[in-house]
C-alpha cells in the first residue's frame, strides 16, 4: 500500500525546493511573465539544486531510475522525490521551472533510452524535445519528419513546433519516421545538437502563459545526424520505446498542475479569511456560505489530483507498469488545475483579475498543463484503451 506521508529522507530536499520557489520564483514571477523571451540568468544559480530533482541529474529522475535499474525491487523513492520537488517549485512558478537548465523533456528521453556512451556524451547538456508538427499534434504517431539513412548519418527533413526551451537548449531530441508507410513502428528519436547545419530556428511563440519559458519553431532541411545519435534500437520494432518517455514524465506534468493549483488555493484561502468568510471543515459544505462551499469543493478536487500523482510515482518506484496511472494522473491534475485556478480568480473578484495578485497569472499558466505531453482528450483515450483492452486501431 502507499504511505501518503512525505518520507523523512525527502523532507530536506522538499524544503530546499520550497525555499527556492518562495525566495526566487515568486519574487521574479511577474517580471519574467512580462519580459517574455528574456532568459532569467538568475536561474543558473539554482541549476545545481534542480539537478538533484531532474531527469538529467545523475540518474535521479524518472527516466534515469528505470534505465539500467535492477529487474525488481523498490527504487528508493527517486520518482516520488522528483514529483514532490516539482510540486514545490511549481508552487512558485511553472514557467521558471521549465526555464531551468537541464530540465527539458529531452533530458528525460535521454535518461530513459540512451545507451551508456550517449549518457556520458550528453551528461550535463540541456535537451529539449521536438515532437509536435503543424500536421501532427496530439497524434504523435502521425509525424511526417523523415530520417533517411545515408552511410553513417541519418538525413532529417521536416518541421517541428511548440518546442519548449528550444532556443536555450544545447540539443534537441527530434522524433522522426524511418518509413512513413510503416506508421508508428518506424518512429525513432534522434539527438540533434544546436548549430547543426540545416537545423533552423524559425521563430519563438508568444503565449498565453508560462512566458518565462521559450517555445520554439524549427525547420529541418537535410540535417545530417550521426547514427550514434539515434536513441534506442535502430530496428523497426514498435512504438513503445519512444512512448516510454511519457510514462515517466506525465506524472511530472501532473505535479506541475498540483503545485500551481495549490498556490492558487492558498492565496484565495487567505483572501476569503481576510474578507471574513469562515471555512469550516466540520460542517457540510451546503450549510456554509457559497464561497466556502466552493473552496471546499476545489480543495477536494486538488487532493484527488495530488493522490493520483503520488500513486503514479509510487508505482514507478516499485517497478510496476504505470502507463495507465500516469495518464489518469495527468488527465485529472491538468483539468483540475485549470478549473481550480479559474474558479479562484472568480472567488477573489477584482483581486483575482488584477495583476496586483498572481492569481490571474496562475490561471493562464495552468492551461498548458492540460494540453502539453498529451492533451486531456488523448489521456482519456489512453485510459479508455487500457481499461477496455482495446488497441489504438480499435478505439480511436
Amino acid at each position: 500500500m502507499i504511505n501518503l506521508d512525505v518520507p523523512a529522507k525527502f523532507a530536506r530536499l522538499v524544503d530546499q525546493a520550497h525555499q527556492a520557489a518562495a525566495e526566487f520564483f515568486r519574487p521574479h514571477s511577474r517580471k519574467y511573465d512580462q519580459a517574455e523571451h528574456t532568459y532569467p540568468r538568475e536561474l543558473d544559480m539554482l541549476a545545481a539544486l534542480l539537478d538533484g530533482l531532474s531527469a538529467s541529474g545523475g540518474g535521479a529522475g524518472a527516466g534515469g531510475v528505470r534505465r539500467g535499474a535492477a529487474a525488481s525491487g523498490n527504487q528508493n523513492g527517486a520518482n516520488l522525490r522528483l514529483l514532490l520537488g516539482t510540486i514545490e517549485m511549481c508552487w512558485g512558478d511553472v514557467g521558471l521551472l521549465l526555464s531551468m537548465p537541464r530540465q527539458g523533456l529531452g533530458n528525460a528521453a535521454i535518461a530513459s533510452v540512451a545507451n551508456d556512451e550517449q549518457l556520458a556524451r550528453y551528461q550535463g547538456k540541456w535537451a529539449a524535445m521536438a515532437i509536435t508538427e503543424p500536421d501532427a499534434g496530439s497524434d504523435s504517431g502521425a509525424i511526417r519528419t523523415t530520417a533517411v539513412l545515408d552511410g553513417d548519418h541519418y538525413v532529417l527533413n521536416g518541421e517541428k513546433i511548440f518546442v519548449t526551451a528550444g532556443e536555450r537548449a544545447d540539443c534537441v531530441v527530434v522524433w522522426a519516421t524511418l518509413d512513413r508507410s510503416l506508421g508508428k513502428a518506424a518512429i525513432k528519436s534522434f539527438v540533434v545538437d544546436r548549430g547543426t547545419p540545416g537545423f533552423t530556428l524559425v521563430r519563438l511563440e508568444h503565449k498565453l502563459g508560462i512566458r518565462a519559458s521559450d517555445t520554439a519553431h524549427f525547420r529541418l532541411e537535410d540535417v545530417r545526424v550521426h547514427k550514434d545519435n539515434l536513441l534506442g534500437s535502430p530496428d523497426i520494432q514498435g512504438f513503445a520505446g519512444v512512448m516510454q518517455t511519457f510514462d515517466n514524465t506525465r506524472p511530472l506534468v501532473a505535479a506541475m498542475a498540483v503545485g500551481v493549483a495549490r498556490a492558487a488555493l492558498e492565496e484565495v484561502h487567505r483572501i476569503l479569511v481576510e474578507a471574513g468568510v469562515t471555512i469550516d471543515y466540520d460542517r457540510p459544505a451546503f450549510s456554509q456560505p457559497a464561497a466556502a462551499a466552493t473552496y471546499l469543493q476545489l480543495e477536494a478536487d486538488w487532493e484527488a489530483a495530488y493522490l493520483l500523482s503520488l500513486e503514479a510515482a509510487w508505482m514507478a518506484d516499485n517497478r510496476k507498469p504505470n502507463s495507465l496511472q500516469a495518464s489518469i494522473a495527468k488527465a485529472k491534475a491538468g483539468r483540475s488545475a485549470s478549473d481550480i485556478t479559474l474558479r479562484c480568480v472568480e472567488l477573489a473578484g477584482t483581486l483575482g483579475y488584477s495583476e496586483n495578485s498572481l492569481l490571474e497569472k496562475w490561471a493562464r499558466d495552468s492551461k498548458i498543463l492540460d494540453i502539453f505531453e498529451g492533451t486531456q482528450q488523448i489521456q482519456q483515450l489512453i485510459v479508455a484503451r487500457r481499461l477496455l483492452g482495446k488497441s489504438s486501431t480499435e478505439l480511436r
